[in-house]
């Protein structure tokens, strides 16, 4: 692997058993495309492991780095590809070569604090992606309801009152579209279409059991039968940094118009298995 360290004030290296905190990015720059990057969303962590340091991937070089350094480096899609780590296509071609760059931001002595430190970094994202939709809703002149727990909801019409809350289950008509960047307005999902399938049925959630992302369990409480409205879910409250390929980016704000036709009661929880004890 091609790389070169740009050295920070920091003289320790990284340790073996250290959890670090860093963002790394990954590019083709002959098609100036990012693939992957953290810069300005939620860092990636790692623990070190001094016998799992695999080459030709940045890690290589992971115990020459301190806290503060930048690594940029350079990997031949030919060396993945006998890896088998890709496949030569249009993205990864023969004799290409995918660019990286990997800045060390902190070292945590025992997971439990690097997983604090991680709740810290998704809290602050959501609330990034939040700010975004609440821009989103006033360009529109939306009056909005901004739940603090991540979610900004478009009232319309909302509904009797018996709200969709935990333990009921509530009947939708959806569409889904991302919320905003280049391809806002993207459609990605729908049941709303009857002049395609006249026959199209409203999409049953058991609300408060977790069947669906979680955006859209905090805002169906806002809706009753009737209710009608459009839901902005930020990304960390819908598929993350994953996303949902091939239609859903990563960390993909979406939008939902949607109708609720009916809200009943719920199926009941299900029993909890009765553990059986040893016999003496």
């Amino acid at each position: 692997m091609v790389y070169k360290i740009t050295h920070g004030s920091s003289k320790e290296k990284l340790k073996h058993g250290q959890f670090v905190k860093f963002n790394i990015s990954f590019a083709i720059p002959e098609k100036d495309t990012v693939l992957n990057s953290s810069f300005g969303k939620v860092p990636a962590y790692f623990m070190i492991d001094s016998g799992r340091l695999t080459k030709h991937n940045f890690t290589e070089i992971l115990m020459l780095c301190a806290v503060g350094d930048v690594v940029d480096f350079k990997l031949s899609n030919d060396t993945l590809k006998n890896m088998g780590a890709i496949e030569y296509n249009a993205t990864f071609p023969k004799g290409g070569m995918i660019t990286g760059k990997a800045e060390f931001i902190k070292v945590f002595a025992t997971e439990a604090e690097m997983m604090a430190d991680y709740q810290k970094e998704v809290l602050a994202q959501r609330d990034r992606e939040m700010d975004a939709l609440v821009k989103v809703a006033e360009k529109k002149g939306e009056k909005y309801i901004k739940d603090t727990a991540g979610v900004v909801v478009v009232l319309k019409t909302a509904g009797d009152t018996t709200k969709a809350v935990a333990g009921k289950t509530a009947s939708v008509f959806y569409k889904g579209y991302l919320a905003d960047g280049k391809d806002a307005g993207k459609e990605f999902d729908s049941n709303m279409s009857k002049e395609k399938n006249p026959n199209q049925q409203p999409y049953d959630v058991n609300v408060g059991t977790g069947s669906v992302i979680r955006g859209w369990e905090l805002a169906l409480k806002y809706f009753g039968k009737g209710g009608k409205g459009t839901i902005y879910v930020p990304s960390m409250n819908a598929y993350g940094p994953q996303g949902s390929p091939p239609v859903i980016p990563a960390y993909s704000n979406l939008a939902f118009d949607i109708e609720v036709t009916d809200v009943k009661q719920g199926p009941p929880p299900a029993p909890q298995a009765i553990p059986v004890l040893p016999r003496n």
